[in-house]
């Protein structure tokens, strides 16, 4: 026979845990390793009922002295002051933990949760999600927008309520109006039973007998909707900008949902954002790094002149404050920075050729 493993080693906690310490530990082995979560995973399956099993004995404060005191021969059957042979049985885990458990795993699944919701309170509708492509211009200054998007329209017939006039919803015989119907299925502990919502009539307790001929029933109509959008200065790809109210229509009165737009701007091929600021490169003649001078930045506000010192050496950055992108929602904009390149000539004229081979000779001397 294989040798059990130490209660307090299987749920990891001390031997000085206290009763939420031990709980507490139950409860994410139970969660991570329930066979609702892992099914058909034996190991998993191996886990749940190991800890279940250490979690039944150190809950239980006489079980737990007699454990500390004998290990687990306090459970064996003849034992001396042990319990008389204990028979830890699964098929009845409620009553083991006197109540306990079921109190433990509606909190992990939600279960009791879920049930105290009023399926006839207004409820928000759900959100619209959708994607407008921009350019590069059009995302650092912003800009109006129409697109179109899959619209749920309140049904004019019906007012939104999914049934034909002049008629009215009538008590569902599948829960008998209440709401709730009873569940049963055969687990690993036995056969349980579990309270849910009816599939019938959603947990309203009425269902439409004649349905809206406009909308089926559903209480709105599909339309292709044009809307205009403003973009903000600033935004950049991946943004999402959401409209209040935009969304698919709520349920028994519940306000509209929202309707979200994700940006993608386009990439630019002369100017790269990181953020508020702006990086570009600007090549510029050697003899005018070499002199000094003034050149031109081409920024996303237009051509700025700028004066290179004397001696500017290659890759050197230029930096103009205010020039990038205006911050979003706030004030102010990122930076413009150009990195110099030195446009070296690949072919001389004899007589620029002569020039430089004279410049040469001087640097020589």
């Amino acid at each position: 026979m294989a040798t059990e493993k130490d209660y307090y080693q299987v749920l990891g906690v001390d031997k000085n845990a206290d009763d939420a310490t031990i709980k507490k530990a139950y409860r994410e082995i139970a969660k991570k390793n329930h066979p609702d979560a892992r099914p058909n995973d034996k190991e998993a399956e191996a886990i749940f009922k190991e800890a279940t099993k250490a979690y039944s004995v150190l809950s239980d404060k006489d079980k737990r002295k007699q454990y500390d005191q004998m290990g687990h021969t306090a459970f064996t059957s003849g034992a001396a002051g042990g319990a008389g042979g204990y028979d830890f049985n699964f098929n009845d885990l409620s009553s083991m933990f006197g109540g306990g458990f079921g109190d433990i795993f509606s909190d992990l699944f939600g279960g009791g949760r879920r049930q105290n919701v009023d399926p006839n309170a207004p409820r928000k509708g759900a959100s619209i999600q959708t994607v407008i492509n921009i350019s590069f211009n059009e995302a650092v200054f912003g800009c109006d927008k129409e697109i179109e998007i899959p619209y749920k329209e309140t049904c004019s017939s019906c007012n939104g309520t999914g049934m034909k006039k002049g008629t009215s919803t009538i008590k569902c015989s599948r829960c008998n109006g209440k709401g709730k119907v009873a569940f049963t299925q055969q687990s690993i502990f036995g056969v349980t039973q579990s309270i849910r919502t009816c599939p019938e009539c959603e947990g309203r307790g009425e269902i439409i007998k004649d349905k809206c001929p406009d909308c089926s029933g559903k209480g709105f109509t599909k339309i292709k909707k044009k809307i205009n959008v403003t973009i903000p200065a600033g935004v950049d790809s991946g943004d999402n900008l959401k409209l209040t109210g935009r969304g698919d229509p709520g349920v028994n009165g519940g306000a509209r949902g929202d309707l979200i737009i994700e940006v993608r701007v386009k990439p630019d091929l002369a100017f790269k954002r990181n953020e508020y600021d702006i990086y570009t490169t600007v090549q510029i003649p050697f003899t005018k790094a070499a002199l000094g001078g003034e050149i031109t930045i081409k920024t996303v506000s237009g051509d700025e002149k700028y004066t290179v010192k004397a001696g500017t050496q290659p890759d050197s950055v230029v930096q103009l404050k205010g020039k990038g992108v205006p911050k979003l929602h706030g004030y102010g904009r990122g930076d413009h920075f150009a990195k110099l390149v030195i446009d070296v000539p690949k072919k001389l004229s004899s007589k620029q050729k002569e020039i430089l081979e004279q410049l040469e000779k001087t640097f020589n001397e």
